[in-house]
């Protein structure tokens, strides 16, 4: 049988990593792919264009249908700023589940520049971004899902809250 897909995305400080961790940390069995972690590989000096960012979603959704096909469950943290990724992704999985943490960019930009661990991510992304870089929900735009498994509120809404949420959906497309 294959593994389960869940796709963790929102804007950048939107908490998708810690998340992600805190999933990780339920179920050490999930394969996480982060796609600040794949970029540093497919793009070491990215430029972020629109060409580059088809480029690494695809090559993402195309490793996490690889791993789903052997029976991997995965993680996917990553922003995946236009639907047709994420899309793609679940046309191609069949247990596959969207999760859109729902953030103000207000909140986020306060949250980015207060991140100690930024994991892979790059640093200062919205300053970046108000300095006319192509940041998501800055200069291009991150389009909304629009029928995802899961919508979360995370200013709203605790760690502990957003895990359960996430732990339910995993073990619905477990057929637990």
């Amino acid at each position: 049988m294959s593994g389960i897909a869940i796709w963790i995305t929102g804007l950048p400080g939107s908490g998708k990593s810690t998340a992600a961790d805190e999933i990780k940390k339920l179920h050490p069995e999930f394969i996480l792919l982060r796609m600040d972690e794949l970029r540093k590989v497919v793009t070491p000096e990215p430029t972020y264009s629109d060409s580059e960012r088809e480029t690494v979603y695809r090559a993402l959704v195309y490793l996490a249908v690889k791993l789903s096909e052997a029976g991997h469950d995965v993680i996917i943290d990553a922003t995946g700023n236009l639907r047709k990724w994420r899309d793609l992704a679940r046309n191609m999985i069949p247990r596959f589940a969207e999760v859109y943490l729902k953030c103000p960019l207000k909140i986020c930009v306060e949250r980015e520049k207060d991140r100690v661990n930024t994991r892979e991510a790059p640093k200062d992304i919205y300053k970046k971004g108000a300095a006319g870089s192509p940041v998501p929900g800055v200069k291009v735009p991150y389009e909304e899902p629009l029928n995802p498994e899961i919508l979360i509120d995370t200013d709203k809404t605790s760690i502990d809250e957003i895990r359960k949420r996430m732990d339910q959906e995993i073990l619905r497309l477990k057929g637990c």
